[in-house]
């Protein structure tokens, strides 16, 4: 009891924090006791520490650990890609010699291929190319979307890179380059997540979570089989006469009997979850026709509107393009039909630089902004699975929102 006790604790705090690191900053659980204690953590210790730190030294040893930190965390280095690869190999390390005598044919097949994938989706989303725009591949990069003058407006320049920034990009700050619809940076991946290598990591996060979700099946049928050899009425699901007493010195009999086995089901029971949420949240985000990185945007948003401070206007359909800032093509079926900006002084824009016709309506809702890289799921989903498929079959200039359904629902998108 002690024993499992131990690991389960262990194993269960791991879980814990590595959600509240990885989920913390969303939006949707901005008011939860899980964004205070991301902040409490990330924010309100670390402040204390540099203001005892101040007091003490004049702020020199935070300053060192923080800039190491920072190195770790921020900079592009393969620790944490290192430290998943060990965790995946020395799990299995554990695992294997005391799982497999006792497997049938049927999963020893099953499991090779479930253990292989994973380091195989890992190699390409890590050193695949996720999409960098450089002079040579700008061009290409510009014709995948059209800029939609809500979350990206066309002659915006990267200040790092010195390039118009095509719709749906993003400089990343820990690679110092710009990134082609960037979703984030992986520290798992040491790489960034975007338009040549999304598909990978998605693979990668159903890779793992199948590979952790069947060992650990595996692994509790191998824990019960154990503890029958105790009492043959022992079963994963306690018995109603059955003790809670009786049940865990069984279970705990069961671990202790193939102590790899046991400590690395406990482990991926209580992880697997984690990986199917994350994978189910970019599923949502695909589902959305959004990033990572667009949903932050569009709760920015959402934030202006209710401020007061959001104005739309439509934009003529067909519209000319500028030739010096935008693609006189784009593969993408649906253009931008209105203009969102912001003001200062929530009073609507009364200058004439910015583009469209018609007066201006104050906008309160994301649902009555529509998010033109929402084409329905199974076309989100071809977008990022066959990267350059083209929706259109030829050059066209009359193919304008209208001949396809409507979609309002970016104020679906993240959380």
């Amino acid at each position: 009891m002690g024993l499992l006790a131990k690991v389960a604790g262990v194993v269960l705090a791991i879980s814990f924090m590595t959600f509240v690191a990885f989920f913390g900053r969303l939006p949707a659980l901005r008011h939860t006791p899980i964004a205070w204690l991301h902040r409490a953590i990330w924010v309100y210790i670390p402040n204390g520490v540099l203001a005892l730190d101040r007091a003490l030294t004049g702020g020199r040893i935070v300053s060192s650990a923080g800039s190491f930190g920072h190195y770790i965390w921020y900079g592009r280095h393969p620790t944490v890609l290192i430290f998943y690869i060990l965790l995946l190999s020395v799990g299995e390390f554990l695992y294997l010699p005391g799982a497999w005598p006792r497997l049938s044919p049927f999963h020893q097949a099953a499991g090779a291929i479930a253990v292989i994938l994973p380091y195989v989706f890992l190699y390409l989303a890590a050193f695949g190319d996720p999409g960098v725009i450089t002079p040579e591949t700008h061009a290409h990069y510009m014709s995948l979307y059209p800029y939609d003058f809500t979350i990206f407006h066309p002659g915006q320049e990267c200040r790092s890179c010195h390039l118009l920034k095509p719709p749906r990009s993003k400089h990343c700050a820990v690679c110092k380059r710009c990134v082609a619809r960037l979703d984030h940076h992986c520290v798992f991946i040491n790489n960034c997540v975007g338009y040549g290598n999304q598909h990978w990591f998605l693979l990668l996060l159903l890779s793992t979570a199948v590979l952790a979700t069947y060992g650990g099946v595996l692994g509790l049928r191998m824990i019960a089989e154990n503890a029958r050899t105790r009492s043959s009425v022992f079963t994963l699901w306690k018995h109603s006469k059955q003790s809670w007493h009786h049940y865990f010195v069984l279970l705990t009999f069961g671990i202790q009997a193939d102590v790899g086995v046991g400590s690395v089901t406990l482990l991926v029971v209580m992880t697997a979850p984690l990986v199917w949420g994350l994978l189910g949240y970019h599923a949502y985000l695909i589902y959305c026709g959004t990033t990572t990185n667009e949903s932050m945007k569009w709760q920015d948003w959402q934030a202006e509107m209710d401020d007061g401070f959001a104005f739309r206007r439509r934009l003529p359909i067909p519209r000319k393009r500028h030739p010096r800032f935008e693609a006189s093509w784009t593969r993408w079926p649906v253009e931008p039909a209105q203009i969102l900006v912001r003001t200062e002084d929530g009073q609507p824009p009364n200058d004439t630089s910015p583009p469209g016709e018609g007066a201006w309506e104050r906008v309160w809702h994301l649902r009555d902004i529509e998010n033109i890289y929402d084409i329905g799921f199974w076309d989100n989903l071809t977008d990022i699975f066959i990267p350059n498929y083209s929706f259109r079959a030829e050059p066209q200039s009359d193919l304008e929102r209208g001949k396809r359904p409507k979609r309002t629902r970016p104020g679906k998108s993240r959380s």
